[in-house]
């Protein structure tokens, strides 16, 4: 039997026996979940392959973490802004693209900040953009190295695709790293 932790008010039912007849008697199904790392996407023929069918647009880079390296499966950091502050990456489709899923991965192992990212689409390679959402993050190096997001969307037609990363909100002080991104 679980030992399950009681504040002082319960104490009194606990000298009378009461909270541990009530949970004796329960008939609710329960399992322990186990913390784990969030999974990696499983590769599969599902991921596009954004090298074949778009080309990128950037605002900076790191000639030592270039965007592609956001583009393959890897345990390397990724992309790196060459620069501190907002920085953009534009995928432009070169036919249109039906959207089901994007996933995201950041990486900060070393700085605490605040992010945030957005995500915006078109079906013109010119615009105009449509914000599909607007994420917050924050980073600690003892607590919170990385962000994963997995979303399901249903974009239809997709010419252009955008994510816009402010590293530190407006600080300009942090350099925008992004691990991996996926789309199917």
């Amino acid at each position: 039997m679980y030992r399950i932790p009681v504040n002082r008010k319960d104490s009194q039912f606990r000298k009378e026996g009461v909270l541990q007849e009530r949970l004796r008697n329960s008939n609710m199904r329960k399992q322990l979940i186990i913390a784990t790392e969030p999974s990696h996407p499983r590769m599969s023929q599902e991921w596009l392959n954004l090298e074949e069918i778009a080309r990128v647009e950037v605002s900076s880079e790191d000639p030592q973490h270039p965007i592609e390296s956001a583009f393959k499966q890897s345990n390397s950091l990724g992309w790196r802004a060459s620069r501190p502050g907002e920085q953009t990456i534009r995928l432009l489709f070169d036919e249109p693209k039906d959207l089901r899923r994007i996933w995201l991965r950041f990486l900060e192992p070393k700085v605490e900040r605040t992010q945030q990212f957005t995500l915006r689409w078109a079906d013109s390679q010119t615009g105009p953009f449509r914000e599909i959402l607007r994420q917050q993050w924050n980073f600690n190096p003892r607590t919170s190295t990385m962000e994963v997001e997995d979303y399901k969307v249903d974009l239809r037609h997709v010419l252009a695709l955008e994510l816009t990363i402010d590293p530190d909100l407006g600080k300009n002080q942090a350099y925008a790293v992004l691990a991996e991104w996926r789309m199917a």
